[in-house]
């Protein structure tokens, strides 16, 4: 298999300390692609560092919904401008998280528009994340979608399939992670059953999130071989194909990736 993780967190505690190892594991697994995703400000110089020294990794700049309160200065400007790297491929993660509201609602909304002025502006893709905020993200996509189109993704996909339906309506891409692969994820398995093939992502928002048969492990990208498995075995396709697809799935949305 060739595949690309298309969410991972390699500067993160459990991945950061032995960098060149999981790296190192993750090619051995069939990695061929990965998008190093930042979730503050103070985190883009370094996922931009670790894609600048490494040919197939990737970087993202955002400020995650639990981070929106401690950055009030980042707009859209300052996205757009940190994004003219050429190694940066992707506007995120960003969105609304209301399961632990760590940030002040109205703040979060704030910069999820931000973030999705940025990826109009530079057509690079956002990487939403949402909790528990099923209505409130699909009417800020809906409104800003009004506004000039813009691609995306929404991120370990873990909402309903309601709001799959509106995601895939509106354009964007659903990325499912190795929760698919857990016992009580029943609802998520059967919308992920039946998403398009052409929409389809996956990823492992390592080192969160660690499937199984990792579960209870630091998840790594090595890992995206084990859900792209679970995940051809639950819709019935070949898990090369799977992979080939997801993979030119991701350099199709984030087509700065393309050399």
């Amino acid at each position: 298999m060739k595949l690309a993780d298309s969410h991972c967190h390699l500067i993160y505690k459990g991945l950061g300390e032995q960098q060149p190892e999981v790296l190192a594991r993750a090619r051995a697994a069939g990695v061929v692609a990965m998008l190093n995703i930042s979730t503050r400000e103070n985190e883009w110089d370094q996922v931009i560092a670790v894609a600048e020294r490494e040919a197939d990794v990737w970087a993202s700049v955002g400020i995650h919904p639990h981070e929106a309160d401690e950055h009030p200065d980042v707009d859209a400007a300052k996205l757009i401008e940190k994004a003219r790297h050429p190694r940066v491929v992707g506007i995120g993660e960003s969105g609304l998280d209301y399961y632990y509201d760590h940030s002040d609602r109205d703040r979060q909304r704030a910069s999820f528009r931000s973030h999705i002025a940025a990826a109009r502006e530079t057509r690079l893709p956002i990487i939403v994340h949402t909790r528990d905020a099923d209505e409130d993200t699909a009417e800020i996509l809906r409104d800003e979608m009004g506004k000039g189109a813009f691609p995306g993704v929404i991120h370990c996909f873990t909402a309903s399939g309601a709001f799959a339906d509106i995601a895939l309506d509106l354009g964007f891409y659903i990325s499912i992670s190795g929760i698919v692969t857990f016992k009580n994820a029943r609802d998520l398995q059967e919308t992920a059953a039946r998403l398009p093939l052409d929409r389809l992502l996956i990823e492992t928002d390592a080192p969160f999130l660690a499937p199984v048969p990792h579960r209870g492990k630091t998840g790594e990208p090595a890992f995206v071989a084990d859900t792209c498995r679970f995940l051809a075995g639950l819709r019935g396709e070949n898990a090369n194909e799977l992979a080939d697809a997801t993979r030119a799935n991701f350099h199709k949305l984030f087509a700065k990736t393309i050399v």
